[in-house]
């Protein structure tokens, strides 16, 4: 059971986006395909349980992340990751730990490699097939390989991006009502147009500093001129989750950044021991002040929208879904109406857009993640590689495309920006970009195995 929702009341949108960059068959430990197989395990099937049990979210897919999912031996690899790493770090930890003088550390590095067992008794029990799993819930679609679309250089590259995501979306999911997740809430208004031809119905965008935080603005969704619907997210409810100061950093909770020699995780924020079970009972107690906040926040109605990334829970908040699930009961229980948000857009009446700059969810809120001078090589980088696809015209080959896509991810700069990875980040930028010059020079060989199968190569670089 759920609250039932009323035009005349508040109503929350939870907005999960579900991301990965391509990683599959790039790399192992520490960067690379690794990453996937954490996000599946501890993220991903874990929400799915919580999604078949009709829980009103909104869940965005990214193609990229699908592609993945897709290819040809990723359920294989996935269970060898879980059964022959997992199950043997987890061992060597716990061991280590106890021998170490460290019995609780030990303790919880065991009771947490249950999660994996769990894990391959869910992806088993699905056959497998985790698409196939997300198809009831995949609402919103977003640009092919997660590029941040304002600094994409041509008409031709954008439509790229769009109509390569738009089409995957189709073709795996079915019915589609025009959701669409501009990759870091990137949005420029000239890309309205564009969006509005390829169907695209409704984005998030992040005006927080247009409007000003907590600003009931933030609570009605916005019409641009050039049609799609423009649905600010609340920063005043998103940073109870998704901020510096929100529940993950309490020091009860799991400390992702405070691991053990094979990566695992036995420490609270606070230094000492993880307490699994204290930690759980925080979960619940936050996911009832996190209702109660919202519920204030709607008191005189509006459509509050909350949009985090689904790995950060499970995968950087180790007790997210626990949150979640229980922010669900307790919608029922305090009354607060909780909404997909499709559903919500035709009920709520959109205000004039009015001149908007461009915005993101970066820090700050621009394109400077993406295009400030520590990562101004990558963003001259992807333009490159675009215009040299654009110059090359009907002539560019599907492997000069697929290059294309991949060099244009938003991750690679993310990874440099802030510092996680970098060297990989840096080394995938140099690799695609590589792989748009020999292309278009005539070499066919590619490692993007999977990546976009949907592209259209003559809609997107036609006149």
């Amino acid at each position: 059971m759920h609250a039932p929702v009323s035009g005349d009341r508040g109503e929350l949108a939870l907005v999960l986006h579900t991301h990965m960059p391509y990683v599959e068959g790039f790399g192992t430990w520490p960067f690379g395909e690794e990453w996937l197989w954490e996000a599946l395990a501890t993220s991903y099937l874990p929400l799915l349980d919580v999604l078949d049990r009709g829980a009103p979210l909104t869940l965005s897919v990214t193609p990229v992340l699908a592609d993945q999912l897709e290819a040809e031996g990723v359920g294989p690899r996935f269970l060898r990751f879980l059964h022959d790493v997992r199950r043997e770090t987890h061992r060597l930890d716990a061991d280590g730990l106890r021998a170490g003088g460290e019995p609780l550390l030990g303790a919880e590095v065991q009771r947490a490699g249950a999660d994996y067992e769990r894990a391959a008794k869910r992806f088993e029990a699905r056959g497998g097939d985790v698409v196939g799993a997300l198809a009831r819930h995949a609402a919103w679609t977003s640009a092919a390989t997660h590029a941040v679309l304002p600094l994409v250089a041509t008409e031709a590259g954008l439509r790229l991006q769009v109509e390569t995501g738009v089409a995957a979306h189709r073709r795996r999911f079915g019915a589609w009502a025009g959701g669409f997740w501009l990759p870091e809430c990137a949005h420029g208004p000239w890309l309205d147009p564009e969006l509005e031809r390829a169907g695209v119905h409704a984005a998030c965008v992040e005006l927080t500093d247009v409007f000003g935080l907590g600003s009931e603005r933030h609570l009605r969704p916005l019409r641009s001129p050039a049609g799609p619907l423009l649905v600010p997210i609340d920063r005043a409810i998103v940073g109870l989750v998704w901020g510096a100061d929100g529940y993950p950093s309490h020091g009860r909770y799991r400390d992702y950044h405070h691991h053990t020699i094979h990566h695992h995780r036995p420490w609270g924020n606070d230094g000492a021991p993880d307490d699994h079970a204290a930690a759980m009972a925080l979960a619940r107690e936050h996911a009832a002040d996190f209702v109660a906040r919202v519920r204030e926040r709607v008191a005189g109605g509006g459509l509050c929208v909350c949009a985090v990334d689904t790995e950060l829970l499970g995968h950087w908040w180790y007790e997210g879904v626990a949150w979640l699930e229980t922010v669900l009961d307790e919608a029922v229980g305090q009354g607060l109406a909780l909404t997909r948000l499709d559903d919500a857009l035709a009920r709520h009446e959109p205000a004039p857009a009015p001149t908007l700059p461009v915005t993101s969810w970066g820090t700050p809120r621009d394109l400077s993640t993406w295009s400030a001078p520590a990562v101004a090589d990558l963003a001259w980088g992807a333009r490159d590689a675009e215009l040299r696809v654009v110059a090359a015209g009907p002539k560019a080959s599907e492997r000069a495309l697929r290059e294309l896509l991949a060099v244009q991810s938003s991750d690679w700069a993310f990874m440099v920006a802030r510092g996680l990875a970098a060297p990989y980040g840096r080394e995938r930028h140099r690799e695609h970009a590589a792989g748009v010059r020999r292309a278009i020079g005539g070499e066919l060989d590619s490692r993007v195995r999977n990546l976009a199968p949907d592209l259209s190569p003559a809609s997107a670089l036609q006149p």
